[in-house]
Parts: C-alpha cells; structure tokens; sequence
C-alpha cells in the first residue's frame, strides 16, 4: 500500500510539472527591465536582516548556499525560482492553475536582507485575484512545494524550464556557480 501511494504520489507530481512544460528558454534571461521595479542596492541598506521577519507587504531576499553554488533564497532559507515560459517584464505568470500547487509564488514587494546586495531590479506583478508577486529583473519569482529545508533546489531543472537564481556569496565579489541552470 506505501509503494503503492509513493507511485500515485510520482505519477501526479510528473503531471503537475508537465502543466508547467515549456520548450523556449529565453537568452539572457536576468536583463534589466522598466516599469514597476526598483534597484535592490538602494533598498539593501535599509532593509531588515536575514533573520528577521519582514513586513507582510514584503519578501526579504537573502542568498543561500546549495549543492548548486550560492543563490537566491526567501527569509527562511528556501531556493527561489524562475520559470523559462515567463515573459520578461510581463505584467501575467505563465504559471497558472495546476502549476501554482508546485510552484509558490513569492508573495509581496522585494526587499534584499541586510548585507546583501543583488545584481538585479526587483520589482512585481499583480496575479489574479490581487497577490502581489515578487519579480527578479522582470522575471515573477517561486519556491517549489517538494523542497521541503532550507537550502534544498529540488526543482532546479523540473520541466526544463525551472531554474534557481544565481547569486554572488555574501561579501564576494565572485557570482555565484553557474552550474546552477538556466540561460544567463
């Protein structure tokens, strides 16, 4: 009955990413956008620390070392993604429906944690039904419902189309490995 669960379990989880397939992936995915951002290095100094909480109305960005090299995490440590099939600077996810079981949006306004200082614009968008969502150089920003601890990057790869975000290790001036995934 436990093996039995464990295939259901695989079986839906594989149509779930499916929903999210895409075959583009766009070049140079992390260039600047316009509306609706602001740059992460004005905000970084102002912003609290990595272990605290942020406002709800925020998502404190901080950066978190994986099996993959330093990237992009939430306040508590969780790998963040972008999705290939999203447009840059689109006001609209391509995640949609059955995608969002997997993939959680980053929820609020973007705000880099004390000390770290990111090489991108963040900004958001306005889902349906009003969440705001965080975005990365237009790109709207998620976590992966399967990593299940801190610093996990289980859906780095899924679909061909998720990726983690690299990021330059706190107080390096060196990016972050470009093993991680994704067209930069």
């Amino acid at each position: 009955m436990r093996h039995r669960m464990l295939a259901v379990s695989v079986v839906l989880g594989t149509l779930l990413l499916a929903g999210c397939r895409t075959s583009t992936v766009p070049g140079s995915a992390y260039a600047s956008t316009g509306a609706n951002t602001r740059s992460s290095a004005a905000t970084s100094a102002a912003s609290p620390s990595a272990g605290a909480s942020a406002p709800a109305n925020q998502a404190l960005l901080t950066v978190r070392k994986t099996r993959l090299g330093y990237v992009l995490a939430n306040a508590t440590g969780f790998t963040i993604y972008w999705f290939a099939r999203d447009h840059r600077g689109s006001p609209r996810s391509a995640c949609t429906g059955s995608c969002l079981q997997v993939w959680l949006p980053v929820a609020g306004h973007p705000v880099a944690a004390k000390g770290v200082t990111l090489d991108a614009v963040l900004g958001t968008i306005t889902r349906p039904g009003g969440l705001v969502q965080a975005t990365y150089n237009g790109y709207p920003l998620y976590t992966f419902g399967s990593d299940s601890a801190p610093g996990q990057a289980h859906g780095n790869g899924a679909a061909g189309a998720w990726h983690v975000i690299p990021e330059k290790a706190p107080g390096s001036s060196a990016p972050g490995s470009s093993a991680a995934g994704g067209s930069w």
